[in-house]
């Protein structure tokens, strides 16, 4: 029981680390799905008993941010165009304004949790831009699944709420709840 117990702290426990690698390397922001990437093939291999740390995560994060840079880039602009329509659906009262607001986040909340699935099947001979098609798919396809990546955004939105370092460990957190996602459409149901 101790021992179950103890390895499921130690998973825990990676996750915060690799949270707080994800954090440092995405710094300058358009690197943020590379440091994803790297950060989820951390986690699969440490919970697939195969040898990792921090050099293979930096490793993975180099091959990653090769074409991901542009991902980010893009990502990053998408995000500002809904900012955007954001304010100006706050400063000028619109007919339907509310409305559009409320379908920008969840735009905002899709386009996420596409980059967070594209990020988790990341392999370094795959390319970002197969990666990304089938990963928009799955977040409409599989609700639960998106349901449960966005309850690890909430977990990084309470995380900084109560204290702003917080939020860069549950990072980690966010790359293990999106793994799960990705795992669970692997295993077939139980009958």
């Amino acid at each position: 029981m101790r021992t179950r117990f103890l390895a499921r702290f130690a998973v825990f426990a990676e996750c915060l680390l690799v949270g707080v690698w994800i954090a440092v390397a995405a710094l300058p922001l358009v690197t943020l799905p590379a440091a994803l990437a790297a950060g989820a093939a951390h986690l699969r291999r440490w919970t697939g008993d195969e040898e990792a740390g921090l050099r293979f995560f930096a490793a993975d994060l180099r091959a990653a941010v090769r074409r991901g840079w542009l991902v980010g880039l893009a990502y990053g602009a998408a995000l500002a165009l809904v900012g955007a329509d954001l304010a100006l659906v706050r400063a000028l009262p619109v007919p339907g304004g509310r409305a559009a607001g409320a379908l920008a986040i969840l735009a905002a909340l899709w386009l996420t949790v596409t980059l967070l699935r594209a990020a988790t099947a990341w392999r370094p001979d795959l390319r970002w831009r197969d990666l990304l098609g089938p990963a928009a798919r799955r977040a409409l396809r599989d609700p639960a699944g998106s349901l449960l990546v966005v309850c690890g955004l909430a977990v990084i939105a309470a995380s900084a709420w109560f204290s702003a370092p917080l939020a860069l460990p549950a990072l980690g957190v966010l790359v293990a709840s999106t793994l799960a996602a990705e795992r669970r459409l692997a295993v077939p149901a139980a009958v």
